[in-house]
């Protein structure tokens, strides 16, 4: 794969860069210095797509050149939005939400190149199944400290995995990046190409 244009990825996601860089994407890392912010007005759809496209257009001003890729993701139950826990009753009180049921994940993910005036977005929703959760399941998993920077207060990536039987679409939509859809629209836009070397 070949990249043809300057990339900027605005997170500061360990796990987004990761996904980037295991597909063969070359890319900066600029961090939105944006505010995470969930508006209860809008559906859980167009509030992710409103972040990631927050995040992107921040870095984007800075550098109208290069494209820019924001992303944001979140966990939905019920239509309504769990974000990260900000404490051990809030990450139990999620965890027993989830057990034994079926949620969605969220993630949107934006493209601004601001010198072309191009605004690109996109949102992935995967299906993720939990096991029913014991009280000490769900307590030990709390003790380990995972879920304290994870929507959802889990990772399916990390110790989490324990409590996910099924997923259903997209697995790295659920780490915190669809990559088979950014890499379809990275090439749809002329920004990579995959080149043959005999």
């Amino acid at each position: 794969m070949e990249t043809c244009s300057t990339i900027i990825l605005a997170s500061q996601s360990s796990r987004r860069r990761y996904l980037m860089k295991q597909a063969g994407i070359e890319f900066r890392v600029i961090p939105s210095r944006c505010e995470e912010h969930i508006d209860p007005a809008l559906s859980p759809a167009d509030c992710v797509a409103q972040l990631a496209l927050q995040k992107a257009s921040d870095i984007a001003s800075l550098h109208p050149d290069a494209w820019v890729i924001g992303a944001d993701t979140i966990v939905v139950i019920d239509g309504t939005i769990l974000g990260k826990p900000s404490s051990k009753a809030e990450a139990k009180t999620m965890l027993r939400r989830l057990s034994g049921r079926t949620h969605q994940v969220l993630t949107g993910f934006a493209l601004v190149n601001q010198a072309g005036e191009r605004t690109i977005g996109r949102t992935v929703s995967t299906d993720v199944l939990f096991k029913p959760l014991s009280d000490d399941e769900i307590a030990w998993y709390i003790g380990t400290d995972e879920p304290f920077d994870k929507a959802g207060a889990y990772a399916l990536q990390g110790i989490g995995a324990f409590m996910i039987k099924a997923v259903h679409g997209s697995y790295t939509n659920v780490i915190g990046l669809p990559i088979c859809e950014l890499i379809e629209t990275l090439a749809h836009e002329g920004l990579i190409r995959f080149s043959h070397i005999p």
